[in-house]
């Protein structure tokens, strides 16, 4: 629960959704130019390759833009009920529940009855939250964060159809990216998540080589 001054989300967007998101963005040029080389053979493949590819993404980029303020103005909402309804004559006892609603377990449970009061205590001399939740400029520039970042994902992947006139080989050539970037998005989850990095890279890598093979199978 945050007040007023407080309400924005710290960061855009964290580590975790940064990388997440480039590695959807990925994937799905990776699903798409790979079902779309069954229907195209001849010269007129890279360019179908990249104006699929980028138009695929920047559809997505866009829901997945709106569905990143859509969660924002969610949880906000719920937040100031609870607040509300907190300061609207709950007792300490229904206080503290609502108050362990909003944290996550462990810490809920470490914080105990007595912590869980205190903050209850805290959280009402704070000035009151706005009766109605809405968006602000840091989650539109999370939402355009969220857009380039899915749109952007995808260039690494068609550069090969730009240099190359084989059709098949920049096929090839651009999976050969998508395993590598998908090996360094692997590596840094591992490293935030204090996981060993290698092995993170290698099961994103194996991960994104399977899918891969299951396209080639299915006539990519």
């Amino acid at each position: 629960m945050q007040t007023n001054g407080q309400f924005e989300r710290a960061p855009v967007l964290d580590p975790v959704e940064r990388i997440t998101e480039v590695i959807f963005g990925l994937l799905m040029a990776m699903t798409f130019t790979g079902t779309i080389s069954v229907a195209t053979a001849d010269q007129a493949a890279e360019r179908t390759m990249m104006i699929a590819a980028l138009g695929c993404n920047l559809a997505w980029g866009l829901a997945d833009a709106v569905m990143y303020l859509l969660r924002a103005l969610v949880e906000r909402t719920r937040r100031i009920k609870l607040y509300l309804a907190l300061r609207n004559g709950a007792d300490a006892a229904a206080g503290q529940a609502l108050i362990a609603q909003v944290l996550p377990m462990q810490f809920a449970t470490a914080a105990g009855s007595e912590g869980l009061e205190l903050l209850r205590l805290r959280l009402l001399e704070q000035p009151p939250l706005p009766i109605r939740a809405g968006l602000g400029w840091n989650d539109f520039r999370g939402a355009l964060g969220v857009f380039l970042l899915v749109v952007c994902s995808t260039f690494p992947l068609v550069v090969p159809f730009i240099l190359l006139d084989q059709t098949a080989l920049a096929i090839r050539l651009s999976n050969l990216i998508g395993l590598v970037v998908l090996f360094i998005a692997g590596w840094l989850l591992a490293r935030y998540a204090g996981a060993t990095q290698w092995q993170g890279g290698v099961i994103m890598a194996a991960t994104g080589a399977v899918l891969i093979l299951a396209i080639i199978a299915l006539g990519g």
